[in-house]
């Protein structure tokens, strides 16, 4: 059995995706900063017949990732599929004008170097599967920056840029790195981006395997121009 380590665990999108790979027959890591919210979403996967644990970490304290990803291989076994969908925070999303160097270093942080942390984290548990998928969620500013949310729309272009050299790196070695982009808000009412529909999407992406870039609803890319 293989694991679905998921960061940025929460009771939308995350606890969505926990339920979707877990009935998929994975076992679920689980990987936020409060023990409690942790342990609500553990609950409610038990209640589901899923096997999980949480594990508490700050993705800005990469020591803390890095044990925290190596105890759920080593408690649940090795960690087949990664999501990295943690929430950024309110700080981050200063108009540009306002933005100063040092307002980027947390959302570099945030969306280039813990990710990094990760997938070097999980990797060599990968290649001994020979197998592996490592899938990124971002909002629409990753590829269409928004002034009102400079931090944000930088960092996460330095996660797209990261995400995508990994996706040509990694396809010899039949791992896949997928990148889900949410345009708008994730809502239960939504018809494309539920936090449902958005879970059946990521466990498409991991068992399709197919291109680097997908959308939950359309949207022009002016840097590629495809929908």
């Amino acid at each position: 059995m293989t694991t679905f380590a998921l960061i940025g665990a929460g009771p939308g999108l995350g606890l969505a995706a926990a339920r979707s790979f877990g009935k998929a027959g994975h076992t679920v890591a689980l990987l936020a900063r409060d023990r409690v919210h942790l342990d609500d979403l553990v609950a409610a996967l038990d209640g589901d017949g899923i096997k999980a644990r949480g594990y508490t970490a700050d993705v800005l304290d990469a020591d803390a990732l890095t044990d925290a990803l190596h105890a759920a291989a080593e408690d649940l076994g090795p960690i087949e599929i990664l999501q990295y969908s943690p929430v950024p925070r309110a700080d981050f999303m200063k108009p540009v004008l306002e933005t100063t160097a040092a307002d980027l270093d947390a959302p570099l942080a945030f969306s280039v170097k813990a990710p990094a942390t990760c997938v070097n984290t999980v990797l060599p548990g990968m290649r001994t599967l020979g197998r592996g998928s490592l899938l990124f969620v971002n909002g629409g500013s990753a590829v269409r920056p928004k002034g009102t949310v400079a931090g944000t729309s930088i960092a996460f272009a330095g996660e797209s840029a990261y995400a995508q050299i990994l996706h040509t790196a990694l396809a010899p070695e039949n791992i896949h790195v997928a990148q889900l982009i949410v345009p708008g808000a994730i809502s239960p009412d939504s018809a494309t981006c539920s936090p449902e529909k958005l879970a059946e999407l990521l466990y498409t992406l991991h068992t399709d395997r197919d291109g680097f870039r997908h959308y939950a609803e359309p949207m022009s890319d002016p840097q590629d121009g495809t929908p």
